[in-house]
């Protein structure tokens, strides 16, 4: 018959070739993952392989010494990337199990790669061997001073390789937050470094500093921290979590935070009798601070409750309570409309620390202009506390920032 042909239409050679180079390129991407290719085979695959075909063997725990080193030099980022991934597990009892010039090469490989151009590939070089102390130390000191943090902070805060001298070097040459506050998460941490970090003034270190509970805090330096704690609210949580508070640290917090963490300082620390009763004093003092007789209370009550009723509990409401200085009010207007119990609000007024009151008032929908008002008229800050607004309207803080300062006081989404 006209037009059939039995075995069918033959093929362009075009595409034969393509087929043929298809089907060569899997059964090179397969042989790249064997580990019993043999170490010709997986050398020639690292050398002319394809750039998936070249990964594979960067990713290949049986490809020779010599082909991982020609691997840390390939063009292609993922290829190093795999190989970084890698390197970290060939190390452990390398030098007892491999001829020497093994040895020497995959050494050879780990310098290159922790040298790498590519922040992402001496990233994932660092995240592999923070926890090892059979790589080269200078690789590691080297990886420790990197100009990019998401290199340097995993090493710092695991390394075991990095001593009290490296560390305290480090901190004294003035590194951003990240890099201070991952040497002040390293656990354990001297009492020497831990100096180093609170002589540094960084709030964001001593914060992790304070919530390390195997850092070694001298007396002293503890003392330095609450110093400064009364002013520096975000301390404050994590200096009534530490268990190594004396009797005489834990008075001096009292006399400034708020009494929800004079509770949590009684309940938390074993304290004598008289530690025990100026607490309690300090508590009383604080309620009595933010009660009122039950008239002003009433009255209160029935203004937010008759704003709300006419559709006038809003920002310009807030705002005049504020102006006129009318603290029960705002408390029971931003209770309402920050959907917390009016004891919650108190309790953030009464920290006078402008952050958290400023992130209550943004859960509440108020504006910037309304939290700076509270700041002023209400809390009566001194002027070099006052939390003013990011280019004249917005919120000086992030909404993460803000929901972290609410977290405090069991304020969720």
């Amino acid at each position: 018959m006209t037009g059939r042909i039995a075995r069918g239409v033959p093929a362009d050679s075009k595409q034969v070739l393509r087929l043929l180079e298809e089907r060569t390129r899997h059964a090179q991407h397969e042989l790249a993952g064997r580990g019993d290719a043999g170490d010709d085979v997986l050398d020639y695959l690292a050398r002319e392989g394809e750039p998936a075909t070249r990964r594979a063997v960067a990713a290949n725990l049986a490809a020779p010494a010599h082909s991982n080193r020609t691997l840390a030099d390939d063009d292609c980022d993922d290829v190093r990337a795999e190989l970084a991934r890698k390197i970290a597990r060939l190390m452990p009892g390398l030098s007892k199990r491999e001829a020497g010039h093994i040895h020497a090469l995959t050494i050879e490989t780990l310098e290159r790669l922790a040298s790498d151009q590519v922040p992402r590939v001496r990233a994932i070089l660092a995240e592999e061997i923070k926890h090892l102390d059979c790589v080269p130390a200078q690789i590691v000191k080297a990886l420790a001073r990197d100009v990019e943090t998401i290199v340097s902070v995993p090493i710092l805060e695991y390394s075991p390789l990095l001593s009290d001298a490296d560390l305290m070097e480090i901190i004294a040459e003035g590194k951003v937050h990240a890099v201070l506050a991952a040497i002040a998460r390293r656990r354990p941490l001297s009492a020497n470094v831990t100096d180093a970090v609170v002589s540094s003034l960084d709030i964001p270190a001593v914060s992790a500093l304070l919530a390390n509970p195997d850092a070694a805090i001298r007396e002293r330096t503890l003392d330095a921290i609450i110093d400064q704690a009364e002013r520096i609210s975000v301390w404050q949580n994590a200096l009534a979590m530490r268990a190594d508070l004396s009797c005489r640290a834990v008075r001096r917090l009292a006399s400034f935070v708020s009494t929800e963490l004079i509770e949590q300082l009684a309940r938390l620390h074993h304290l004598d009798d008289e530690t025990k009763q100026l607490l309690n004093r300090q508590v009383r003092a604080r309620t009595d601070e933010g009660e009122l007789a039950p008239s002003q209370g009433d009255a209160a009550f029935a203004e937010v409750e008759a704003a709300a009723k006419a559709g006038r509990l809003d920002e310009s409401f807030v705002e005049a309570a504020a102006e006129g200085a009318k603290r029960e009010i705002v408390v029971l207007a931003l209770a309402r409309q920050a959907r917390v119990p009016d004891r919650t609000v108190r309790r953030i007024l009464l920290t006078r620390s402008a952050k958290p009151v400023t992130a209550l008032v943004w859960r509440a929908g108020l504006s910037m202009r309304a939290a700076f008002k509270i700041q002023r008229f209400v809390m009566k800050l001194p002027t070099d506390e006052l939390l003013p607004a990011r280019n004249g309207i917005r919120f000086p803080l992030t909404d993460d920032e803000m929901r972290w300062h609410l977290s405090y006081f069991g304020i969720g989404e």
